[in-house]
């Protein structure tokens, strides 16, 4: 459908008028919510030319809106703000150190915003705790900063705080800079993390629900008209409980007599996709009663290590997390693809899950920071997700493309979770804003095998096997089976 309103706006020249023009521009930016990617493994090759057909097309629609339309915001913020006198917007980046806040940083800092990062370091001190490291050499917060200073011209300031400590330190944050925007990656985000003892799952609950408050309350002291970007997750939905596609945060139902519109259904999978769900509970309320504006972005698994900011000098390296605890599947499979480990799904690998790449999490925070909500308009809720995988066809095309003949091994689930699903999520929100992510395909996949391999002598092995469990059915069955690693 795409490639054929293409052509037909190119096949009719009498269309001179941008509103000519224009009226093909809605049929253009409508695309199926998702593609399914390689659901039988051996059509994979028709699947990768097909993924490649369907981004030649997403590249001329993107162009004809370009040309329609004009430069997208981020440009034009840039030329506004730039010699006009006009302020740049404001934006406090919390947790800004980690592995989605330092790309959004930079991509902000770069798109125009004066950009204040806000982290208490506590990412870098779990990989004391956990005996691991970032498997890319990363520098500290101070020299981040001074390093794209350098790079760029432009300020990124640093402020080492926890949100959620007292309250006071929050409201005087907020009441100083007074933000045009707060974007909220200040969260433990791992659910392996949040699920290893009974002090990880305490903790968790109180770092991410009083840190969110906190938030909330300063705003409404100080800031009130803000835009607040929250990161959440697509967990927040569960998997395989939806009986089609999954919506982007509303349902429509009927109680009794009277159609409603209600949040979708929560089926959080772990204690950290919870307190995702108690967030947006959080949020509703301070938008029913104080007309707070709030975006929440429930985000598919990140894959990927550089963005175009971060890869512009080493000292801006993102973080690559491979552990067990805190790598996510994608990453993980491509790092035992490059360094010759057995490649190591859990369970059947039969699970299907969201994906988005590193770059889009920044592009799509800074697209969500040019269309805020309206006071009184409810939580704006996006799934910022750019496709679907399943878990063993990931395995297989990282086997496939190991330097050092990796293989698939299954190893026991240490999640309490469905072995198979089916996944299609709606994410109609981003697109209406003329959003086309990257796409995983062979080639992208290779490309990260091979940032990979220059940072394998960073390697800390045995943190790749499960060390956090669900429940004591999943532990014995973890632990009386040999998990093997090495291929």
């Amino acid at each position: 459908m795409i490639t054929s309103l293409y052509h037909q706006y190119l096949a009719q020249p009498t269309m001179r008028s941008v509103q000519s023009r224009a009226a093909f521009l809605p049929a253009i930016s409508t695309r199926p919510s998702l593609r399914r990617f390689n659901r039988v493994p051996n059509s994979a090759s028709r699947t990768y030319n097909k993924l490649q057909r369907e981004m030649d097309d997403w590249m001329a629609s993107a162009a004809l809106r370009r040309a329609v339309e004009g430069p997208r915001r981020s440009a034009r913020v840039n030329a506004e703000t730039e010699g006009s006198g006009k302020a740049a917007p404001v934006s406090l980046v919390l947790g800004g150190d980690g592995f989605c806040g330092w790309p959004t940083a930079l991509h902000l800092s770069e798109n125009g915003h004066k950009v204040i990062i806000v982290d208490n370091l506590l990412r870098r001190k779990i990989d004391e705790e956990l005996g691991t490291q970032s498997l890319t050499p990363i520098s500290s917060p101070q020299e981040r900063v001074a390093a794209w200073k350098e790079i760029s011209g432009k300020d990124i300031e640093f402020i080492e705080m926890d949100v959620s400590g007292p309250l006071s330190d929050v409201m005087d944050l907020i009441g100083k800079y007074k933000p045009d925007n707060i974007i909220h990656f200040a969260e433990i985000r791992a659910a392996p993390y949040s699920m290893k003892t009974p002090a990880n799952k305490a903790e968790t609950v109180r770092n991410n629900l009083i840190g969110v408050h906190n938030v909330l309350i300063s705003m409404l002291e100080h800031v009130p008209d803000a835009h607040l970007i929250h990161l959440g997750t697509m967990g927040v939905y569960g998997y395989g409980t939806v009986d089609g596609a999954i919506p982007e945060g509303y349902v429509n139902v009927c109680m009794g007599s009277k159609e409603m519109e209600i949040v979708a259904p929560y089926h959080p999978g772990s204690v950290y996709h919870t307190t995702k769900c108690l967030d947006n509970v959080l949020f509703n309320f301070y938008v029913k009663n104080d007309q707070l504006r709030i975006t929440d972005l429930h985000q598919g698994i990140v894959w990927g290590v550089e963005t175009p900011e971060t890869a512009r000098d080493p000292r801006l390296v993102n973080r690559l997390d491979v552990d067990s605890d805190y790598g996510t599947v994608l990453n993980r499979f491509a790092v035992q693809s490059a360094l010759g480990l057995d490649i190591t799904p859990y369970g059947t690998g039969g699970q299907t899950r969201a994906f988005i790449n590193i770059a889009d999490t920044a592009r799509c925070i800074r697209i969500a920071t040019e269309n805020p909500p309206d006071h009184g308009e409810r939580v704006k809720i996006f799934n910022q997700v750019a496709e679907s995988h399943r878990v063993r066809d990931l395995a297989m095309m990282m086997e496939k493309l190991s330097p050092e003949g990796s293989k698939v091994t299954m190893i026991p689930n240490p999640r309490n979770e469905k072995s198979e699903n089916e996944l299609d999520v709606i994410n109609q929100n981003f697109r209406s804003f003329g959003w086309d992510p990257v796409l995983l395909d062979q080639g992208k996949a290779q490309e990260l095998v091979d940032t990979i391999v220059k940072y394998k002598d960073r390697l800390i092995v045995n943190n790749l096997n499960p060390t956090s469990f669900w429940g004591k059915k999943q532990e014995e069955a973890c632990t009386k089976t040999e998990s093997p690693i090495m291929a």
